[in-house]
């Protein structure tokens, strides 16, 4: 009730005290004349900036603009992830890690990561800051309830302080309580960015800096899912659910020091250019598994959830790692043939701890884990007419082996029809915590030398006015993974063990995804519908064969078109399938193969709002779940979210 009285304060006296204004047809906003690209009255001569002066630029340069329009598109994006978790299935908090529906989500770089994938998912990397470019100062509020006490905020300002110089800075907040016990969320990602280039272009640059903490109570999961899945009504208060652990908590923290810039050696700019490119990058990452107390219960019993440990009381697992990427290259422009780069790379990375163990049978844990690689590659980068092509290969000249293949071409046939083709080709080296890892837990320490993930991808997709299609074949050859290797006197006593393994049999996966949209008038209908197939000799890769998200709505405008509302209803269904599990110790999910999860639907009921450059969000998630059997998971004993309704906003201001 709450939510709806302040969704009246903040609706009622903007349409009360809305003024008209008549704005160009360039306006950054032409879907109401109500908008304009401030808040406040102009003089009748002064300059209105065009949509296209406020850029969105990516690290590979491609530039969108600002939208401020409400469309289904963006309320897909009203998340604490900011962009559609289409093929994601989230936890039961708001914040937490989430189950992987759609394989083809999962990126991939040759170099080795820290690991740790499952606390990843609210963490930004360095292709996903963007740069911005802005007429005048421009300022994003986001805003998002959460799970019982807390709340989702981002916040971004951008501005040019010059035609050349522009800086941004953000802040995303997150702190969610969770329904059950030992579930408490709290993360912050700071953002600050600056682009620069002379009046000539002769020199520009990129470069940011993201400091990015990520805390999750770690409650491993709830003991007794009989309970859960009961009707018995005292169990419908989550709080009563008896969970693994009461006390345990994860902390991922980074910072990052990036810039990617570029130095014309000619100094006007012609139908060659010859140019010196250079990118750094250096990342510092923590990750700590802390869990105060070992013992878990089961009812009466006292359980080792993860076996037997080296203390007590008060493990406290700390992995550190530090990266340094440094990469030189000449790159060639000819305005008929396209641009030519080449480039030496110098990757250098430590993961370490502070102890050396041996075990009982005289096996060395090693402390740390160094790794220094040298690349050459190149890349031509072709655009003309209605073509536009990206073409990139790397490999390394020291002892490691890896190599990087990736060929991307876009054909735009009109406005309205482009067709995607990429084929992909890795040679990687394992991420870190494949290979080592340190913990008091005695079986939850290993040494490994696992060969490289080789990965062959190929893909093609269309974008029509009729049709969007998307199809992908995959073929993984010595594929790593976590895997439960608890014996069956441990899964007895509920312990479960996790440890790395490489699967030597190929995996063929093959997706198809299709979404289109039907339209009746002020009705529409919008469906996306995911195939996967995959084969494989053992159930290592599995993900569901379908997932479907299909969305009846309502539009239309009120008020004289000072209000666009939309509302609907959404309904999303996966087929079952035994879904990976998750560890908190090691932050990653594991392969298991007996416990099915799916087969459930989920229904959504929305209410969606537009005034001017602000959008109101009100939803009511999982509807169903207040007459339905409590059947419904995210992962084995992690059950997904109940009802509740949420209420978000953006606000954009343009001064």
């Amino acid at each position: 009730m709450r939510i709806f009285f302040f969704l009246y304060l903040l609706v009622v006296p903007t349409l009360l005290f809305s003024q008209e204004k008549n704005t160009s047809k360039n306006s950054l906003d032409m879907n109401t004349k109500y908008s304009s690209i401030t808040d406040t009255i102009k003089k009748k001569k002064a300059k209105i900036a065009t949509i296209d002066q406020y850029q969105i630029i990516t690290l590979e340069h491609d530039t969108t603009y600002v939208d401020t329009s409400l469309t289904l598109k963006s309320a897909y994006k009203q998340n604490n992830l900011r962009r559609d978790d289409f093929g994601l299935l989230s936890f039961a908090n708001i914040g937490q890690t989430y189950n992987t529906l759609q394989y083809s989500l999962t990126s991939f770089s040759p170099y080795p990561e820290i690991g740790f994938n499952g606390k990843h998912f609210n963490y930004l990397q360095a292709d996903q800051i963007n740069y911005y470019s802005a007429a005048t100062p421009l300022t994003e509020l986001f805003f998002n309830t959460t799970i019982n006490k807390g709340q989702n905020v981002d916040s971004f300002i951008t501005l040019n302080t010059s035609k050349n110089l522009n800086f941004s800075i953000a802040y995303r907040g997150l702190r969610s309580e969770g329904d059950y016990i030992n579930q408490l969320v709290s993360a912050g990602n700071f953002r600050f960015t600056t682009s620069y280039a002379t009046t000539d272009r002769r020199y520009a640059i990129n470069a940011h800096y993201t400091y990015q903490d990520v805390l999750n109570e770690e409650n491993g999961g709830i003991t007794t899912p009989a309970d859960f899945e009961s009707d018995n009504p005292d169990y419908k208060n989550r709080q009563r659910l008896q969970v693994y652990l009461t006390d345990a908590e994860s902390f991922l923290k980074g910072r990052r020091l990036f810039f990617d810039h570029a130095f014309r050696i000619n100094p006007t700019e012609g139908n060659n250019n010859l140019y010196v490119t250079h990118q750094f990058n250096y990342e510092n990452k923590f990750f700590e598994y802390n869990q105060p107390t070992v013992l878990s219960a089961v009812g009466t019993r006292s359980v080792k959830r993860f076996g037997e440990s080296y203390v007590t009381s008060g493990i406290n697992d700390q992995t550190h790692y530090e990266r340094l990427y440094n990469k030189v290259g000449v790159a060639y422009e000819n305005s008929l043939l396209g641009k030519f780069n080449f480039f030496v790379d110098d990757y250098r990375s430590n993961y370490k701890y502070g102890r050396v163990l041996v075990d009982k049978d005289g096996t060395v844990i090693p402390d740390n884990l160094f790794l220094q690689i040298n690349n050459v590659g190149g890349q031509f980068e072709y655009q003309k007419n209605k073509w536009n092509g990206r073409f990139l290969y790397s490999r390394s000249i020291t002892d490691q082996s890896l190599s990087d293949l990736d060929a991307k071409l876009k054909y735009d046939f009109n406005d309205k029809i482009q067709f995607d083709f990429r084929y992909r080709n890795i040679n990687k080296l394992p991420n870190n915590n494949y290979n080592l890892y340190q913990s008091s837990y005695v079986e939850y320490n290993w040494s490994n030398n696992f060969k490289n993930e080789k990965i062959n991808s190929l893909s093609a997709a269309v974008r029509t006015p009729w049709l969007n299609g998307e199809v992908q074949y995959t073929v993984l050859n010595d594929h790593l993974y976590f895997a439960d290797v608890s014996s069956p006197e441990q899964k007895a006593v509920n312990t479960q063990i996790i440890n790395p393994a490489q699967y030597s049999n190929a995996i063929n996966y093959l997706e198809i995804k299709a979404s289109r949209e039907f339209k009746f008038g002020p009705f529409a209908l919008d469906n996306t519908l995911l195939y996967q197939k995959v084969d494989q000799s053992d159930l290592i890769l599995n993900v569901p064969d379908f997932v479907t998200r299909n969305t009846f709505y309502y539009s239309g405008h009120f008020f004289q078109k000072a209000l666009f509302l939309q509302t609907g209803i959404v309904f999303n269904y996966f087929t079952k399938y035994y879904a990976n599990g998750y560890n908190p110790v090691v932050g990653e999910f594991y392969v298991q193969k007996e416990k099915e999860i799916g087969g459930y639907p989920l229904f959504d009921v929305f209410v969606n709002a537009r005034i001017r450059q602000t959008r109101f969000y009100v939803k009511a998630e999982h509807i169903n779940a207040l007459f339905s059997k409590s059947d419904y998971y995210s992962a084995p004993n992690n059950p997904y979210r109940d009802f509740v309704i949420r209420f978000g906003l953006v606000w954009n201001f343009f001064q």
